[in-house]
């Protein structure tokens, strides 16, 4: 995750960096931890790495297991539980897991499609402990709408976003790039600006579930830099903490922003440069975790098809640090296994390898180059073998 605005225009300290890990060794840090609450939703999106449908699920977790994987997490001093789907919404205790959630000392962030949210949906949020409420919006009207498979989905995501604004909850959008929608990142920004949305998340597009039939609608190397570019640009514009404009899934964006500071303050540069070393790059299996419905425990959200374990028969903090797994280990080490201009780019420590997920969709190989790097040769420093 980059922070464009924080880093651009008022350096966060590196206290504020080191928040979610940093320089702390893997065995030190505590994975924010998303959890796919149910896999059941009410939209069919093109890219769903969870191909959630409408329809109920056999053996998710109960309220009294939720509960259960609810208190090991605390237990483990997890810093954000992250509900997601499916659609959360659609669970019908998810109130009651919220507020035990908070009761057990846990922040708490929702992760929804934002069109269930009603004036009354929006005071619930509110009440059971939410700090944070992320609404997905992947295009302007018609453009949202066929890529989420509902008409209608954008008015009413639009909506929703308004009522958890009524309620004083920070919240912010989620636009998964892709050639769609490329056309439209500036509308979406100005969107956020113009009805005042604290945060857009800009996501780059992960190839699983569905997604990983989109492989050939992601946007090439050249239009990624010119997303970059467009983002770039209009964080200095605006010239503003705020809206906060962050790109996620893609740590090539942090080597970008270094290279493009450098021409022109490279006194700022390096302490972007300084500051992204800091935060380590990538942390999937590392600063991030997955658990989905059924309580199987993941190295991201993106990685459904790999289980280290089920909650159900061991403790979160047993899974997650057992390292006898051979791709946790590597996830957790990783440097030295990665091939192809990964394994040469000098950014390294910047990126840490970026998104294995993608490469492995790509190239049937874990530790193959991320095919979505979108840094030139020279740029990142890798010489061609002969």
């Amino acid at each position: 995750m980059i922070e464009w605005n924080r880093l651009i225009l008022d350096t966060p300290s590196t206290s504020e960096m080191l928040r979610y890990g940093g320089t702390r060794t893997w065995q030190e840090r505590r994975p924010i931890v998303v959890w796919n609450t149910t896999f059941r939703c009410n939209l069919n999106c093109l890219h769903c790495y969870a191909q959630s449908q409408n329809k109920s699920y056999l053996g998710e977790l109960t309220t009294q297991e939720a509960k259960a994987m609810i208190s090991d997490l605390s237990d483990f001093n997890i810093p954000v539980l992250l509900f997601s789907g499916g659609e959360p919404l659609m669970r019908n205790d998810i109130f009651e897991l919220a507020d035990f959630a908070v009761k057990s000392g846990l922040k708490i962030a929702l992760s929804t499609n934002g069109t269930l949210i009603t004036e009354k949906i929006a005071s619930k949020i509110k009440e059971a402990g939410f700090t944070y409420i992320g609404i997905s919006l992947d295009g302007i009207g018609e453009t949202n709408d066929k890529f989420r498979g509902q008409k209608g989905a954008f008015d009413l995501a639009l909506n929703g976003i308004h009522h958890c604004q009524q309620t004083g909850i920070k919240t912010g959008i989620r636009f998964t790039i892709n050639k769609y929608n490329y056309h439209e990142l500036s509308a979406i920004l100005g969107l956020v600006k113009e009805k005042n949305i604290e945060r857009c998340c800009i996501y780059h597009l992960v190839y699983a579930g569905r997604g990983s039939h989109l492989i050939d609608k992601d946007i090439s190397r050249k239009e990624s830099m010119q997303a970059s570019e467009v983002i770039f640009n209009w964080v200095m514009g605006n010239g503003s903490k705020y809206p906060e404009i962050l790109t996620v899934d893609n740590h090539a964006d942090g080597v970008f922003l270094y290279l493009r500071l450098k021409q022109t303050d490279p006194e700022k540069a390096e302490q972007v440069f300084n500051l992204l070393a800091t935060n380590g790059g990538n942390s999937s299996g590392i600063g991030i975790g997955c658990i989905d419905n059924l309580g199987e425990v993941h190295a991201d959200q993106f990685w459904q098809h790999y289980s280290f374990g089920n909650m159900r028969q061991q403790r979160f903090s047993d899974i997650w640090m057992d390292v006898s797994n051979e791709l946790m280990r590597g996830l957790k080490e990783r440097k030295g296994l990665l091939k192809g201009r990964c394994s040469q780019c000098k950014y390294l420590t910047l990126c840490n390898g970026n998104m294995r997920s993608r490469a492995e969709a790509v190239y049937g190989d874990v530790w193959a180059s991320d095919p979505a790097c979108y840094l030139t040769d020279e740029e990142i420093g890798v010489t061609l073998q002969p």
